[in-house]
């Protein structure tokens, strides 16, 4: 448990020891001894005790108590410890790189040791004088045993390729840490996708998302059914237990009612599942956008003829349809100051060079003029026809003609009005962003569209309805900023600049969105 840790982490770094350790009880007393507080040690900041006592969990200010017992921290000497659990995907290569990136930033020295297999730890000192600042204990297996850590109060932060169960989040609310599904309780740390691949030289080069599907489900198993040669199609994914795997059950094949195949070849790392499909010419994988190495990479497409290829742009709008964010996830507690600043600048123009440079895709906004979206204005002229006119597109280009989109997007969970885990994230990006005076004396637009099911003017209606609920959003989150002193705008064109095709509920997840214009 965290309090178990929390007593005893610096012992733990010094000894090297690997067996549990038990937690100590301190006495928090006010300066006039009339308020006494008698528990267990959950954690210090640096400024707050937790500590876990007859009445609950209590946080103390640090400032007002006196603190005896063998598990009090040295306040002169304090140092940051921070422990954090999860994707071997995030954890081995980004999140070193940032932290690497902070150090340098702020003129600390990051040092790493590997402890095992699957633990190191990251000590930050300061340059100047070498003094001890923090410590950043990480343990890199897969987003389930994350999870399992946090509830297990044995890590602060979780990082995961995907959204948290409904399981883990009532656990979680139930353990006191909070709603993590709520706004602020998870952050997009970078962007990633699943990608389909095959081996070099194999002619299939696009499937949709609802072959893929049957594919995987081991619904389709001859390469003849792809338009490929007659042979047996072998199937390979990650482990069970890695968020990627996970992401695939729930983002391709839970909206097709269908369940993976049980013979599907597994593999532990991206890499090993790579290398696997390379080798094999009748083997078809979903890996990382950021690891598929020398594989093919397969387009989706679709029945209506539109086609949407894996790429930085198009993931980072969430228009490719297997999107898959990479998430920390934060309970409600205090962390560490250290720990806090380190949050704050992943989310900096620093930190997002770190990202790029790292592999992954990057959420720094990027503002796409109409010229480069010629794909998707010719796709809506292609469906024009009894409910959407000629009149509504050439409205659509008025008003947006003279203004660039946002690579910031904005989605729903399927089937409800709320903000999907990514979107939540950009709500607090974009309105950081606005805070900061990025959109001062310009226009900005929430637009919002909708897929093609239903008469087209409900269909408008949603997509407005959507739009304003995104604004009020970000205006919740802007505390610092008046935003009716700026020039916002709320606009929608329901189904009229469809992304993909509505027969499927990729496309039409896909087309369900808000994007942000700005002049």
């Amino acid at each position: 448990m965290l309090l178990q840790r929390a007593a005893y982490l610096a012992a733990f770094f010094v000894c090297v020891v690997t067996a549990p350790l038990m937690a100590q009880d301190v006495t928090l007393t006010s300066p006039d001894g009339s308020v006494e507080v008698n528990g267990t040690l959950l954690g210090f900041d640096g400024e707050f005790y937790r500590v876990e006592t007859v009445y609950g969990e209590l946080t103390v200010d640090g400032s007002g108590v006196n603190c005896a017992g063998p598990a009090c921290p040295d306040l002169q000497n304090y140092v940051a410890e921070l422990s954090v659990s999860g994707s071997a995907t995030i954890g081995e290569v980004l999140m070193p790189a940032l932290i690497e990136g902070f150090a340098l930033r702020h003129g600390y020295v990051a040092e790493r040791e590997r402890k095992d297999a699957t633990h190191f730890v990251y000590t930050l000192r300061y340059k100047k004088d070498d003094a001890l600042l923090g410590r950043f204990t990480f343990r890199v297996t897969n987003t389930d045993e994350g999870f399992a850590d946090l509830l297990a109060n044995e890590a602060d932060i979780v990082m995961s390729l995907r959204e948290i169960r409904l399981t883990e989040n009532r656990r979680a609310n139930e353990a006191g840490l909070g709603d993590l599904r709520g706004p602020n309780r998870s952050r997009v740390l970078a962007l990633d996708a699943m990608v389909p691949i095959t081996a070099p030289g194999n002619p299939v080069d696009a499937i949709s998302p609802a072959t893929l599907a049957r594919v995987f489900a081991g619904r389709v198993t001859n390469w003849k059914d792809l338009g490929g040669p007659d042979a047996p199609i072998s199937i390979h994914l990650r482990d069970p237990k890695s968020g990627l795997a996970q992401a695939v059950q729930d983002r391709l094949m839970a909206p097709a009612a269908l369940v993976l195949d049980s013979n599907i070849v597994r593999h532990a790392t991206n890499k090993a599942l790579t290398k696997a499909v390379t080798d094999d010419p009748f083997a078809i994988g979903i890996s990382s956008y950021s690891e598929t190495g020398n594989a093919d990479v397969l387009v989706l497409t679709g029945t209506c003829g539109f086609s949407l290829r894996a790429g930085r742009v198009t993931i980072k709008t969430e228009d490719y349809p297997l999107s898959a964010p990479m998430f920390l996830y934060i309970p409600a507690r205090r962390l560490p100051k250290l720990a806090r600043k380190f949050l704050t600048f992943t989310r900096s123009p620093s930190a997002q060079i770190v990202i790029r440079r790292a592999g992954f895709v990057d959420q720094a906004p990027e503002e796409l003029s109409i010229n480069k979206q010629g794909d998707r204005f010719a796709n809506a002229i292609s469906l024009l026809g009894t409910e959407i006119n000629l009149t509504e597109v050439k409205r659509l280009v008025k008003v947006l003609s003279p203004m660039k989109r946002l690579s910031t997007s904005f989605r729903f969970r399927a089937g409800s009005s709320a903000l999907d885990a990514q979107s939540l994230s950009n709500v607090q990006q974009l309105a950081r962003a606005i805070e900061t005076g990025v959109y001062d004396e310009r226009s900005v637009t929430f637009v919002g569209f909708s897929d093609g099911q239903g008469p087209a003017d409900g269909n408008k209606t949603i997509a407005l309805r959507r739009a304003n609920s995104v604004l009020a959003a970000v205006k919740k989150a802007a505390e610092t900023v008046d935003l009716s002193e700026l020039n916002i705008s709320v606009e929608a064109f329901g189904e009229a600049l469809p992304m993909a095709c509505d027969d499927s509920a990729w496309g039409r997840q896909v087309n369900r969105r808000v994007e942000i214009w700005v002049r």
